[in-house]
């Protein structure tokens, strides 16, 4: 038999489970997965591999009109999705309108290469609802094949693993089959860093916060990292610190037992705040954090 291999990248609006279904289908958690939205900020690859075959996700920002140069940046990451798909899985769920994004939707109409649409949160729904919003999808994306699904459940994440099989291109591997993404330690440490803060705090905090890992040091029995908070403002400096340091103290304690639970190893862990009232507009300082410039 042939060997397949092929990207499948996951693109949809935000908030409707992208990050939970890539966790699903990887079988391991590589993206942090919030309630709020925007809390993607890259693209994540996620490998996943059989005896004739290589599938190569990606998990990418949720699709909307950028308002700084950050939010510009995670578009050219959905972008360059777009641009080397072999198979576009497109999230939509139970909740969302099909028309939320109509110029969005008749670009995928233009692609050559077979679209995936999973309808999530099935469990949100009913069975007739459900045939409804079936129909419309069938109307607005006629060439897709569609799954309704729940992630979250792993209700149908077979059924979806199987038509993205039959789907893949014949070709030979894209990386060694014991890979499992393209991301370093440092990154994954400085995401579940800044998903304790999404999770910890309210209002614009989370949206004004990125983390750099200023310092990793691997021991054969622990870990130290040393990473810095940057926020916007000195009012966002000091809640995120709180009374007395207490909010920073929970942020690290859960950052770190998720990191023990991740690494399989202990973790020293160290944080601060500085402020940057300027970085999600900066070039020089998203190609530092990782953006596209």
């Amino acid at each position: 038999m042939a060997h397949k291999s092929g990207f499948v990248n996951i693109v949809g609006n935000p908030n409707v489970g992208k990050s939970t279904l890539m966790n699903a289908l990887v079988g391991e958690r590589l993206s942090i997965i919030t309630s709020k939205a925007q809390t993607t900020r890259h693209r994540i690859m996620g490998i996943v591999n059989g005896e004739d075959f290589q599938i190569v996700y990606s998990d990418t920002p949720g699709v909307l009109k950028p308002a700084y140069k950050l939010q510009e940046s995670m578009m050219r990451f959905v972008e360059s999705a777009l641009d080397d798909a072999d198979i576009i899985l497109y999230i939509t769920d139970t909740v969302e309108t099909p028309t939320k994004n109509q110029e969005f939707l008749d670009r995928l109409k233009r692609f050559n290469v077979p679209i995936i649409l999973v309808i999530n949160k099935v469990d949100l729904t009913s069975q007739e609802k459900l045939e409804e919003l079936f129909g419309l999808w069938q109307q607005m994306l006629p060439t897709a094949f569609i799954i309704p699904a729940s992630a979250l459940h792993n209700f149908n994440v077979e059924t979806i693993i199987k038509a993205i099989v039959e789907h893949l291109p014949e070709g030979p591997e894209y990386f060694s089959k014991d890979t499992l993404t393209d991301k370093t330690l440092r990154f994954f440490a400085s995401e579940i860093i800044r998903e304790k803060i999404l999770t910890s705090y309210q209002k614009e905090i989370p949206y004004s916060v990125e983390i750099e890992i200023e310092e990793y040091l691997e021991e054969p029995t622990i870990d130290r990292i040393r990473a810095l908070i940057y926020v916007a403002r000195d009012s966002q400096k000091s809640i995120v610190i709180g009374h007395q340091g207490k909010m920073l103290k929970r942020v690290g304690t859960e950052a770190r037992k998720d990191l023990e639970q991740f690494l399989g190893k202990k973790v020293f862990l160290e944080l601060y705040v500085k402020v940057d009232a300027n970085w999600r507009d900066d070039d020089r300082k998203l190609k530092r954090f990782g953006y596209s410039s």
